[in-house]
């Protein structure tokens, strides 16, 4: 212990001394009144990684001490964590900024005139977004301090004509489970061995959110309160430049922009925001940079396709987004193939540099920044007004939850969106006016009405850093279509109001419609209080108490004489169910139909409550896995257990009902882990696997199914194509399915398929597991079509050779019980509404499934 304290005090003693040479040496000298990161923490930054609570409690101190700054709190993380941002400038411009706020929202909006001559600009410094690349939020302290109580009359200067927007940390969720795990296994003296336990996070690591959602997907998506709160505030403030700090391997060393070129054949964004602006700022990072020794690169990787990065959101609003990579020391201090040591305080250093830089560039090109946010709007209205598109009609009258959170994504964008005024027929599709909507493509938000929209074939690169297919439309499987002329009703300025009412008191029967979104979270609340419930597995038609009615599959019937409940205990939960979920119930005095089956049928199968258990840890997807807990959690309102896979053999399945696999190795279940499983299934219940868990699944003889394996070519003496060297990782990559949207032909007969009221669904596929259709001719549910093609890149061969042949939902008896397994990922990223349904049916309906042999 006394020699932890002395070495502690001799580090931070050395440390402070040189830091503000380290870091400051351009920000000196400062008001000794404001309180430096160290003095307020008790280390030298770079000793020790920071708790989020401690760097909000330091930025709001700064607030209470200085004039230059305010804070503001933005939201709170899933884990209840403050999400701030620190409002920096002159005391000048701090007092007043909401009227700054409004004249730089008049600037930008493009039927203004409003001149940009006396305002500041406003750059908004992000960091953190990946929680286990934590240099960044130490950086921020350091530029807080710096701009908060220098006295250098640079930054003073600075300060006149820039307003600051410091978020220090995008996700403190997962930044304080790395901080928890860098503090806890740093070594006394410290170990730079790149095989120790502190630069190796167990799964899932901190980079993602409480739910194990990487955030830096999820500007575009808006799932999470994270993403949700900084975009209402991003959309108040439309700042010129936004930054967005990350890290990457060790052995690399520092990145910032151009990236790599775009790889849309025809990107959305002004030539001008890649070009003049990337390089403008490029020479204010190239110079710092080279000032303090720090190696760097440009354009060879990244790239700013997909519109949902924080370093390509912003580029879609007027500003300029930007990224930087450094090398990560994933702890305190880690060596590099060279030799060298990568510290912390050195990963830090790098990105204080390149805040400052940012800043500095942001002034020196603050006229050329402010005009072309300027045209960047005015560019949208007139290049929608030279398109033959003059709006995008959509809605689904058979899921109005389904086209409300649709609705909820383009209203928080900033799209806008009205009623349709007349009623319009496209494509095969009938549009009613009052019941479905109509988005304007001539308005200032028209390049992410394309984004939402619109759809891609053609590309100049075959290599993404993520996903090459966005089109928002197609994950919520959303009826749209484009249109040339239109009349729009009212605007939307929120989610429109649920039509249904409460039901009334019935003796006999209730019905709750299937094709709702939110029918299965409300058949669990409704399961979970005691009501019994039973499905249609074939529909009909019946007298209700709103007239004739015809009722699809999957539609949900309670039968008050078989609850073991009272009725106006099934009546006070069924009204509770409308109010909170919003379905569809209505009452019938009669169990005899017009048409169809009776409610006496042996069609109708009473519903077990799912008891579900999830396989989870090492080795297996954290994105997947989190995928499936968040849908269950924010959405279904449902539990399900989640096992670490070291505990599987002390699992007691009999518990449960049905178990989800996503993907992963599972190299840890051996032969008798593998005969408890498929003894587990026969005995009647269902598993549900995901891409490579169905592989696995196929591969260890679990199901009686086969894949779509590429054939290898036996002849002895075959040529080899050769091909230069230095284009291997394009002509590799672009065989891999990086992201992209394919059309498939859907039984909505079977029971996986019920509440769909279309044959085609759009599907997300980003890996390479091909499934063959099942051996038994009603066990393929979902199959991609003849022309599957919808968003998106892939070759000709993988769409060819293996997609068309393929399957993308199957399922295959075992025993008494079934596999219902998935090619594709139907959760992805939580915000495929439009496939969610296929899972919770396989949760909820797959006990009824019986697979002819």
């Amino acid at each position: 212990m006394i020699k932890s304290l002395i070495l502690f005090l001799l580090f931070a003693c050395t440390f402070s001394g040189h830091a503000q040479d380290y870091f400051f040496k351009k920000q000196a000298p400062f008001n000794p009144d404001i309180p430096s990161p160290e003095e307020f923490l008790g280390y030298p930054i770079g000793f020790q990684h920071t708790r989020h609570d401690m760097i909000v409690a330091y930025l709001e101190k700064l607030a209470e001490v200085s004039e230059r700054a305010t804070i503001t709190y933005y939201g709170k993380s899933h884990e209840y964590r403050k999400l701030v941002i620190l409002n920096i400038s002159s005391p000048e411009n701090i007092g007043k900024l909401e009227e700054l706020r409004s004249e730089h929202i008049q600037v930008a909006d493009p039927e203004s005139n409003a001149s940009s001559n006396d305002l500041p600009i406003f750059v908004n410094l992000g960091y953190n977004v990946h929680g286990n690349e934590p240099s960044s939020s130490e950086a921020a302290l350091l530029t807080a301090y710096a701009l908060v109580a220098s006295t250098n009359k640079d930054i003073i200067n600075l300060l006149e004509e820039t307003v600051v927007f410091l978020d220090p940390t995008i996700n403190p969720d997962g930044r304080d489970r790395h901080t928890h795990w860098a503090n806890t296994h740093k070594g006394n003296p410290l170990v730079d061995d790149p095989m120790d336990i502190e630069h190796n996070e167990i799964s899932p690591s901190g980079r993602t959110n409480h739910y194990y959602f990487d955030l830096n997907r999820d500007w575009w998506l808006a799932i999470h309160p994270e993403s949700r709160g900084k975009l209402n505030w991003y959309h108040q403030w439309y700042p010129n430049v936004v930054t967005d700090f990350h890290e990457m391997g060790t052995n690399s060393t520092y990145f910032f922009e151009p990236m790599k070129v775009n790889a849309s054949k025809n990107p959305i964004m002004p030539k001008e925001n890649y070009t003049t602006l990337n390089e403008a700022f490029a020479k204010h990072f190239s110079k710092d940079l080279d000032e303090i020794g720090s190696m760097y690169f440009t354009k060879e990787v990244f790239d700013g396709t997909y519109p949902g990065y924080g370093s390509s959101y912003p580029d879609l609003q007027g500003g300029l987004a930007l990224l930087f990579e450094q090398a990560s020391s994933r702890g305190h201090v880690q060596k590099q193939n060279t030799g060298e040591q990568l510290t912390f305080a050195f990963t830090i250093r790098n990105q204080y540099t390149s805040s400052f830089a940012t800043l500095n560039a942001a002034l020196e090109n603050k006229s050329i920044l402010q005009d072309y946010q300027k045209k960047f709007f005015k560019s949208a209205i007139s290049n929608a007004a030279n398109s033959n598109v003059k709006a995008y009609v959509f809605g689904d009258e058979n899921d109005k939850a389904r086209t409300n959170a649709f609705i909820d994504k383009l209203l928080i964008h900033k799209v806008k969106v009205y009623e349709l005024g007349q009623d319009i027929s496209e494509g095969g599709k009938h549009f009613k006016a009052g019941k479905t909507y109509v988005v304007p493509t001539q308005q200032p938000q028209y390049r992410l009405v394309q984004s939402a929209f619109e759809t891609y074939d053609e590309f100049t690169d075959s290599v993404y850093y993520d996903a090459s297919a966005w089109s928002l439309a197609n994950f919520y499987n959303m009826p749209y279509g484009p249109v040339s002329a239109f009349q729009k009703g009212d605007e939307l300025d929120k989610i429109p109001a649920s039509e249904f009412t409460t039901p009334k008191k019935s003796s006999y029967a209730y019905i709750m419609t299937w094709n709702e979104y939110n029918a299965p979270a409300a058949l669990y609340f409704l399961q979970s209080n005691g009501a019994v419930s039973t499905s249609a597995f074939k529909p009909f038609e019946i007298s209700t108490d709103e007239g004739p009615r015809k009722f699809g599959f999957g539609t949900i019937v309670f039968p008050v004489g078989r609850q073991l409940i009272s009725g106006d205990s099934l009546h006070g939960l069924l009204t509770k169910a409308v109010e909170e979920w919003s379905v569809e119930i209505a009452t019938t005095g009669t169990g005899y139909s017009t048409s169809g089956i009776d409610l006496g049928s042996g069609n109708l199968k009473v519903l077990e409550k799912p008891k579900a258990v999830m396989l989870v840890g090492d080795g297996i997807s954290a994105y997947e896995h989190g995928e499936v807990w968040h849908l269950l959690d924010t959405r279904v309102n449902m539990p399900i257990t989640k096992v670490p896979m070291r505990n599987f053999k002390r699992l007691n399945l009999n518990n449960y009902n049905v178990m989800v696999m996503v993907s992963g190795r599972y190299n840890q279940l051996d032969s008798g882990d593998i005969l408890k499983l498929k003894n587990w299934v026969s005995a009647g219940n269902t598993l549900i696997t995901s891409r490579t868990a169905s592989k696995w699944a196929i591969e260890k003889k679990l199901v009686k199914e086969t894949l779509i394996m590429e054939e290898k070519d036996t002849a002895k003496n075959q040529e080899v194509k050769r091909l230069d060297f230095v284009e291997s990782r394009e002509h590799i990559g672009k065989n891999s399915v990086g992201g992209a949207i394919f059309e498939t032909d859907l039984d909505i007969t079977h029971p996986l398929g019920f509440g769909y009221t279309s044959r085609r669904l759009p599907v997300y596929r980003n890996s390479t597991v091909w499934l063959a259709p099942s051996k038994s001719p009603y066990g393929t549910v979902a199959k991609y079509t003849e022309n599957p093609h919808i968003d998106g890149f892939i070759t000709d061969e993988n769409r060819d050779k293996f997609l068309k042949p393929s399957a993308s939902l199957i399922v295959s008896a075992v025993g008494s019980g079934r596999v219902v397994l998935f090619a594709d990922n139907p959760n992805f990223r939580g915000s495929w509404y439009g496939t969610n349904r296929l899972f919770l049916n396989a949760l909820f309906l797959g006990k009824y499934i019986s697979v002819p042999k």
